[in-house]
């Protein structure tokens, strides 16, 4: 079964809904096995009041684009389809889910629980103390473009902070082989020789494994041990499989 998240972001009319702020757009990007699928949320929603110079300041969006756009009643049944029981990411995140959760209390719609939530700053702080964790910060670290995001924009912040997510869980990877396969004959390294060259080397010889026969064996006797319960089953070949059934 794949892992489906969502990873969403929200802009305000300001920074406590329990003193009348509202939603004014919602973003959210689908990701199905730490992989991006191309499936997004995207609405502006009319908050029915006014937009306060510094909210506007952060978003750009105003009092009268937003007069026409469809209020959060509208758009919830659709926001609740999208995102499904999939976990949801954000950063900074209880910020979005009490917005969130004031409109749905609003609509008489249960809150989200808090065990889905995953919160990219908390992530983040935890993985690099003491550093800039903010989006834009993170967004350097990594090596990710972010030269558009001139003002906060729900389904652009939603996008970037994606690839943010992807690089605090360690890249994109989307599975684990372990099968042994027959190494080639010879292995490019490359190594940076100065800070505008890159070298290339050839390697004569792979370098040997470091798993012996005994590791091998004494893995396949625990994942035996563990019968049908075994993450590791979904990884190991069929011929192993049969062996430690």
């Amino acid at each position: 079964m794949k892992l489906r998240e969502i990873v969403f972001d929200t802009e305000t009319t300001g920074v406590d809904p329990h003193k009348g702020d509202r939603i004014v757009e919602i973003g959210c990007v689908e990701i199905l096995d730490h992989l991006p699928t191309g499936n997004t949320f995207h609405c502006y929603i009319n908050p029915q009041r006014d937009m306060p110079a510094e909210a506007f300041a952060v978003h750009g969006l105003s009092a009268e684009f937003l007069a026409d756009k469809p209020v959060f009643a509208s758009v919830a049944d659709d926001f609740r389809a999208f995102i499904g029981d999939a976990p949801l990411v954000a950063h900074n995140a209880q910020f979005d889910v009490n917005f969130i959760n004031a409109e749905f209390a609003r609509l008489g719609v249960s809150a989200l629980d808090p065990g889905r939530i995953v919160d990219t700053l908390f992530i983040a702080r935890r993985k690099h103390p003491g550093a800039n964790n903010s989006l834009d910060g993170l967004c350097s670290r990594y090596g990710i473009d972010n030269s558009r995001r001139t003002k906060h924009g729900a389904l652009l912040d939603a996008e970037i902070l994606a690839e943010v997510y992807l690089e605090l869980r360690g890249g994109r990877q989307t599975g684990l082989d372990l099968s042994v396969t027959e190494a080639p004959a010879r292995a490019q390294v490359v190594i940076q020789t100065t800070v505008s060259e890159t070298e290339i080397l050839t390697r004569s010889a792979p370098l040997p494994p470091l798993l012996t026969q005994e590791d091998v064996t004494a893995h396949r006797a625990l994942v035996a041990s563990m019968k049908d319960k075994a993450i590791w089953l979904d990884y190991i070949q069929p011929e192993d499989a049969t062996a430690e059934s």
